[in-house]
């Protein structure tokens, strides 16, 4: 998300750190540079020229050409400038009806349906109690698809087949949240190839009837001015009140998530990075400035942690390494953890682009390593990991057996595991841990 779009911003603003100081020449080249970074991600022509404005007023201060680090403040106004850009700061849902009614819309092929899975599904972790609601009689399967990943992650659904009338299927399902009392109710409204009256036709049925709290667009980023056009045209039937922005976790350049909320003013609510029903991320402009300008995510990689990794669980394991030592158990449950955080790749790319991590964030890790390392663990004896210096060439064998693995590879994972208690105990002699 955004790679392209950050490392070009990155060799800008090297250039610029290259310099003693900053003059006026070199500003309005370094603005030249980022007004065509960002056209070249497809960012809305009006919305480059307003945001390049609004960098040239503040950087040609006296602030910043009298600075020590005129480079660095540079960079913050640019980020202050695209947080503006983004929405300022995160905007919940809005939970106030009886029920919260949230009407979905957008073309085929955005992942409206998905989304609307992964809305219910967060909310539901958040404690909503929340009905799904498929209306998209249009697409083939359509509905199926919503049924089927609804029940994998346990989200209440309606479900009427026989139906082929969106409205008739809308009045159904609300007339089941409010006999349930179900607090939230999604409505995965029909898509198409292309806008057409019937469409919006059908649209403005349901609007009207359904009175919804939020409308929220659905919006492809990878198509850039194109999601920018039709998001104007459902926004011109039926006045939207929010944004949800998917595939970011491809090659997307990032000008829609850029384009849409300025020349729209709606906000961003939701961000899909990936095809889990989980892959959801509530929309924070700051953190997604910082991502554009190298800065990384690292309360990404914190929050997925505390996904998978109770609190208790986590400081008890901290008293015990402090205390006792570090051993090949614990090993196995950090692994454990670690899988269940995602793809390491993926995780690394929150790291920032610069300083310590420069090099990390564009490793390439084989996740497949981790499944070996995991299959060697889980064939050792309990006694044998918590004291692998009993590991003979016979046992050894055995294990390697055991695992679909070599010699050489137990081997190597013992020789991880020293290295690893090695920075721990450095750790504890600094007092860093």
């Amino acid at each position: 998300m955004f790679e392209q779009l950050s490392q070009k911003l990155q060799t800008i603003f090297k250039k610029l750190h290259g310099e003693g100081h900053l003059t006026e020449a070199h500003i309005e080249k370094g603005l030249k540079e980022i007004k065509m970074v960002f056209l070249e991600a497809d960012v809305n022509y009006k919305v480059v020229k307003d945001f390049i404005e609004r960098i040239r007023v503040k950087a040609m201060g006296q602030e910043v050409l009298r600075s020590l680090t005129p480079a660095q403040q540079l960079i913050k106004i640019v980020k202050d400038e695209l947080v503006q850009t983004l929405g300022e700061e995160a905007k919940p849902l809005n939970l106030k009806g009886n029920p919260s009614i949230f009407l979905l819309l957008g073309l085929q092929g955005s992942g409206k349906t998905t989304t609307a899975v992964k809305i219910g599904f967060k909310l539901k972790k958040e404690g909503k109690r929340v009905l799904l609601v498929p209306a998209d009689t249009r697409r083939p399967a359509a509905m199926e698809q919503l049924v089927i990943l609804a029940k994998n992650v346990q989200v209440p659904y309606v479900y009427f087949p026989e139906e082929k009338d969106s409205l008739n299927i809308v009045k159904k399902g609300l007339q089941r949240a409010r006999e349930e009392a179900y607090e939230v109710v999604i409505l995965d409204s029909a898509g198409r190839l292309h806008i057409d009256e019937e469409l919006m036709e059908e649209i403005k049925g349901i609007y009207k009837f359904s009175n919804p709290q939020e409308v929220l667009y659905v919006a492809d980023a990878m198509l850039g001015q194109d999601a920018l056009k039709s998001a104007t045209l459902f926004n011109e039937a039926t006045p939207l009140t929010g944004l949800v922005l998917t595939k970011m976790d491809g090659d997307s350049r990032g000008g829609a998530a850029l384009s849409i909320k300025e020349v729209l003013k709606i906000p961003i609510r939701y961000i899909g990075t990936g095809e889990k029903v989980q892959d959801l991320e509530l929309f924070s402009p700051e953190r997604i400035a910082e991502r554009i300008l190298g800065m990384g995510d690292v309360l990404k990689i914190i929050e997925k942690a505390e996904e998978v990794v109770k609190k208790e669980e986590a400081e008890e394991m901290a008293r015990k390494i402090k205390k006792e030592g570090f051993d090949l158990n614990d090993m196995l449950k950090q692994l454990k953890m670690i899988k269940k955080m995602g793809p390491i790749t993926d995780l690394l790319k929150n790291l920032p682009l610069g300083g310590p991590f420069k090099d990390l964030s564009k490793v390439d890790v084989d996740d497949k390593v981790l499944v070996k390392m995991e299959a060697i663990l889980s064939s050792m004896t309990k006694k044998e990991r918590e004291n692998p210096k009993i590991l003979d060439a016979s046992r050894k064998k055995r294990i390697a057996k055991g695992s679909g693995t070599t010699v050489q590879d137990i081997n190597q994972l013992l020789r991880q595991f020293e290295e690893m208690q090695r920075m721990l105990k450095q750790f504890q002699k600094r007092k860093l841990f």
